[in-house]
């Protein structure tokens, strides 16, 4: 068989997407088109017309044609099996079976049909297959992505915490009864700007704090006092931040050069990432769910270049664990051990080195689950009550926020009870609880809302920070590999959701 054209087109022959697929003039394509309706005889129908040299096979799709143009030597019956995988990719990409969606959506339209025929040939693919190849989604930029993404979390949690050090020194200094400092290098800029901060602290009911501050310190005040003690901080931040990037780099620049790291690292860093894609229905069945981790290694000492990362794997359920290419793979699937396959080859230093992946792509709960049961009341209103369960014992989540959507217009929002707190933003109420865990494991919400409907209250959406994993894979020693002795390091362990909602 050889296709020498397809094309999307209009019942009159007007081309809106044309791809040839063997080499000829536009002139060319432009007169088969043409010639295309003249051939459709009235009252009947077809599935394919013919010329002395060429082969017209064609589907309705609405107002439109999805026209095939191929020689007269061709399989009909493969003809056909092509043109209904083409009819099927066609809808696939616009919604609407439409002229303009056709032409807003041409490109994609255009890589498809390149995924489905090569020179003139059918290519041995299914529906599925083109639209991953179209996509070109990549697992390997995902993981750089994730990687990213934490460095630059973890540059803002440096620069917040920096900010709430030099927030208790102005502090100390007031009760001492001395002038806060403002010669420590950072320019006058920075210090008018702290002062200003000090001086008018945003209140907490105006807005909630969109990255929570965790403050590990034992404290006995109120989850109130903490949540305003966050939004200082914040605001703190944000008004760094707004004094341009002279100002912001002035700010990074002493947190290389002050005090030990927030993280403490040593010259042998492990970090495990998680992230997780969940999404539930009403009644708590999983969906879709994806969990996708990462181990990376930091050496910042040569002299332990040549080390063995032991790993425990304790999970027993379907983990998908892929090693570096440069990892002894068989050493790590019967022994559990990180090292490179060249003994004699040191690790990279001063950068982080992706080691091992794992992935899960199934689960039977979620690992937090949240019940909403809306329930019709009087005058038009629904009562709505909220309830959420740590399904994982072993997990310790903190910052959760909890967003629920609310109906449109003005709705009059009244909350009965809650754990942690509340507020409500535009058109929607964010529930945050500071902690849960085995101890905390669970806590309910109830409001009501009127005038509502119970669909309006759908999708809920979670975020929280963690650090603990939800695949059970821990470093249990690292050891030097010349003489297995042990080597001191530190780790740090991060597990968020990317998307994590109840529909």
């Amino acid at each position: 068989m050889v296709l020498i054209a397809a094309t999307v087109c209009t019942k009159s022959g007007k081309a809106l997407v044309s791809r040839q697929f063997v080499e000829m003039t536009k002139a060319r394509i432009e007169g088969l088109l043409t010639a295309f309706p003249k051939l459709m005889t009235a009252g009947r129908q077809h599935t394919f017309v013919e010329t002395e040299s060429v082969r017209y096979v064609y589907q309705p799709l609405d107002k439109l044609y999805m026209l095939l143009i191929t020689t007269k030597a061709s399989n009909i019956l493969e003809d056909l099996e092509t043109l209904r995988l083409f009819g099927r990719v066609v809808p696939e990409y616009c919604t609407q079976l439409t002229e303009a969606e056709v032409l807003n959506q041409a490109f994609n339209l255009l890589f498809a049909f390149d995924e489905i025929v090569a020179l003139g040939y059918r290519e041995s693919v299914n529906l599925a297959q083109v639209r991953s190849f179209v996509e070109m989604d990549s697992h390997e930029e995902k993981i750089y992505q994730a990687v990213r993404q934490t460095q630059e979390r973890e540059a803002a949690n440096r620069m917040r915490e920096r900010a709430k050090e030099l927030q208790r020194e102005r502090l100390e200094a007031a009760k001492r009864g001395q002038p806060p400092r403002s010669s420590s290098g950072f320019g006058s800029g920075f210090g008018s700007s702290s002062m200003s901060s000090s001086a008018a602290p945003e209140p907490v009911t105006d807005k909630m704090p969109t990255t929570p501050v965790r403050d590990t310190r034992p404290s006995t005040r109120s989850a109130m006092k903490l949540g305003s003690r966050g939004t200082d901080a914040d605001s703190f931040v944000s008004r760094l931040r707004s004094e341009g990037d002279a100002t912001a780099s002035a700010v990074a620049a002493p947190v290389k050069v002050d005090k030990a790291p927030v993280a403490n690292q040593k010259d042998v860093h492990l970090r495990f990432e998680e992230r997780l894609n969940l999404t539930a229905g009403r009644d708590g069945d999983v969906q879709n769910f994806e969990l996708s981790g990462l181990l990376t290694l930091r050496i910042t000492n040569e002299q332990f270049g040549k080390i063995h990362v032991h790993v425990d794997n304790k999970d027993t359920r379907p983990l998908q664990l892929q090693t570096h290419p440069n990892v002894d793979k068989e050493a790590f699937r019967s022994e559990g051990v990180i090292r490179l396959k060249q003994a004699q080859r040191p690790f990279p230093l001063h950068s982080d080195v992706g080691v091992l992946k794992w992935r899960l792509t199934h689960a039977d709960a979620a690992p937090l689950s949240v019940n909403c049961w809306p329930s019709e009341g009087a005058g038009g209103g629904c009562d709505v009550n909220i309830e959420y369960e740590l399904e994982q014992e072993h997990l310790t989540l903190s910052d959760v926020n909890i967003t629920i959507p609310l109906p449109s217009g003005n709705p009059s929002v009244v909350v009965h009870q809650w754990e942690g707190n509340y507020a409500q933003k535009g058109r929607s109420i964010i529930w945050s609880i500071p902690l849960i865990s085995r101890q905390q494991k669970s806590g309910t919400l109830e409001f009501t809302v009127t005038p509502a409907i119970p669909n309006d209250f759908f999708p809920l959406t979670v975020t929280w920070t963690s650090d603990s994993s939800l695949a059970l894979l821990a470093a249990t020693k690292v050891t030097q590999a010349e003489d297995g002795s042990a080597v001191d390091y530190s780790q740090d362990v991060s597990f968020h959701a990317d998307k994590y909602e109840f529909v």
